[in-house]
Formats: C-alpha cells, sequence, structure tokens
C-alpha cells in the first residue's frame, strides 16, 4: 500500500497504461508498431506486443528491453517512459550464444591467449548491447585516435571486469595505448608474441550481475613506431542491439576511396561507400553479430591498392 492507502500498480500495469496512452496519443496501431520494430531488427511478435498493451505480461530480458527503447523513440515518448516503469528483472532473454567474429582460426586461438593471460574466461561472459566507436584520421590519412562508448550487460553469474582487444591479423604491431576513460579503469595489459593481439582488461567500477548493465568507455592511442593504419572498425561476438562505427577524415586527407567490409563467421562482404562532399562516415547495423563492422580506405586509384 502507499502512503495515500491507495494500491500500488504493478510494473506490467504501470508499463501497460503508459504505451496504450503513446499508442493513442500517436494515433498508431500495434500492427503499424510491430512493423517498425521488424524494420529496427526488433523481431517483436504481434501477440507479445499486446500482452504488454494490456498487462498481461511485462517485458523481460535484454531483447525486450531494447525493443521498449525503440518503442519509446516510435511512439515519441520520453527516454525511460517505458523502460523505467520495468523495476528489477531477474532474467536476461535470449540473447545468442558467442561466437569468434570472424573466420580467423589462428587468431582466436591468439586471443584464448590473451584472455588466459588477463585471466577472464575465454568466450567472454558479457554481451555489448549497443556500441558507439568513432575514430580520427590525422592529416597524412591514417588512424590517429579510437574512443568506443558501450552499453555492456552480463548474460550470467557476476562479471568484475571486461577483456578488449585491439587485432591486427598478419601485421606485427607494437602496443596501442588501451585507456579506460569512463566506468572503470585498466587493471592489466596483454601482447601476444606475435604482436597482432593486444589487449587490456577494463575493470568496471561495481561488479554487474546478470542482467544488470553498465555503461562504459574506453580509447585507443597509436604510439610511435605504428605502421600506418587506413582501415578501422568494431567486432562484437554477441548479437548486439546497435552498433554504430564513425570514422571522421581530417579535412587535408579526405580518402580517394572508401570501402565498407561486413565479416561474419560464415563470410565477407564488400561495398564502396562515399563521403558524399562531408568528411565523416558513419555505418549502422541493428541487431548485428557476431561478427565486425570494417571501413577501409585509401589514396589513388583503388586497383593499385593492395587487397
Amino acid at each position: 500500500m502507499n502512503a495515500a492507502g491507495g494500491t500500488r500498480r504493478s510494473p506490467a500495469d504501470a508499463l501497460a497504461s503508459t504505451l496504450r496512452d503513446g499508442i493513442n496519443a500517436r494515433g498508431v496501431t500495434l500492427a503499424w508498431l510491430h512493423d517498425q520494430l521488424r524494420l529496427r531488427g526488433n523481431a517483436v511478435s504481434m501477440a507479445t506486443l499486446s500482452y504488454w498493451r494490456s498487462g498481461t505480461r511485462r517485458p523481460e530480458g535484454a531483447q525486450s528491453i531494447a525493443a521498449l527503447s525503440d518503442i519509446e523513440e516510435l511512439l515519441e515518448l520520453a527516454a525511460g517512459a517505458l523502460t523505467g516503469s520495468l523495476g528489477d528483472t531477474k532474467r536476461t532473454g535470449p540473447v545468442g550464444r558467442s561466437q569468434f567474429p570472424i573466420d580467423e582460426r589462428d587468431l582466436e586461438e591468439m586471443v584464448k591467449d590473451a584472455f588466459a593471460a588477463l585471466g577472464t574466461p575465454y568466450p567472454d561472459t558479457t554481451r555489448e548491447v549497443t556500441t558507439h566507436s568513432v575514430t580520427d584520421v590525422d592529416a597524412q590519412g591514417n588512424v590517429s585516435y579510437c574512443l568506443t562508448r558501450s552499453i555492456v550487460q552480463s548474460t550470467t553469474g557476476t562479471v568484475a571486469a571486461i577483456p578488449f582487444l585491439e587485432l591486427s591479423p598478419g601485421v606485427r604491431t607494437p602496443a596501442p595505448v588501451l585507456s579506460a576513460v569512463s566506468g572503470g579503469r585498466i587493471s592489466a595489459r596483454y601482447s601476444h608474441p606475435s604482436g597482432e593481439v593486444h589487449g587490456a582488461l577494463f575493470e568496471l567500477e561495481s561488479p554487474l550481475t546478470a542482467p544488470e548493465t553498465a555503461v562504459i568507455e574506453w580509447s585507443i592511442g597509436f604510439p610511435a613506431g605504428y605502421p600506418p593504419t587506413q582501415e578501422t572498425g568494431h567486432a562484437v561476438a554477441r548479437q548486439c542491439r546497435e552498433l554504430m562505427v564513425w570514422t571522421r577524415f581530417h579535412p587535408d586527407a579526405l580518402p580517394d576511396w572508401i570501402e565498407e567490409k561486413i565479416e561474419t563467421p560464415t563470410g565477407i562482404r564488400l561495398a564502396p561507400m562515399s563521403l558524399a562532399g562531408r568528411t565523416s562516415i558513419h555505418q549502422v547495423r541493428r541487431a548485428f553479430g557476431p561478427g565486425a563492422i570494417e571501413l577501409r580506405w585509401g589514396f589513388g586509384d583503388r586497383e593499385d591498392q593492395p587487397g
């Protein structure tokens, strides 16, 4: 009972009321909402949406919570209008199995070595719910700095630290400078003898017990002697609700050609891209992974560039 003597509404009832009001105010149907969610990569069934609207069931798990965030945007509700009414939940929902994001067996073995050296189990038991990765390119046309912000979630048990790795398949490099910007600190570092895998252990400010989430931010800098790099990207081992890679070029070094590379455990897809008069380009995928989103660029004729 609340202080005024009335009956406190359950989280499901509160969410249902807000959802019904939002649908009515927007003047849309449940079918429209279902179609819009599907286009965003959130395949929530009509039956499930109906249950949420009636209060018969409440959303559970990471995918359902991701769908609620999209519904808030689609119905033009304030952020948290729906997700904020859920309270605590003890389920993560289906998150998919972890899988090495690219078809590189030797590289995966190196990654396993890195995980072992950092004292963390392989595969990682967290998932990236949403990740935005920003890369700055210098006046010479090479990568100079990367900043990544993620909402991470524990999928099972309690997680106190998350390993992050920088991979350069087939290229030996010195260790890049991985730094914690917010949400924790770097507690350990590792470089594989091959020079193709470097990593750091990001110790969270507070441990996460499934299905809790946290927002973290980290950066990658490149020391003197690091080979010139004209590609960037981000890889995820589990499906990510939204993955964005934003590459910002120096205005004095706009590339002559740009190519998108989408790599998954089952194959590679290449596609040309264009700045179209801008100095930056972004790649966005929803419900993406396991896999990697990459961007490559160069100067001169594309045919003269190595594959």
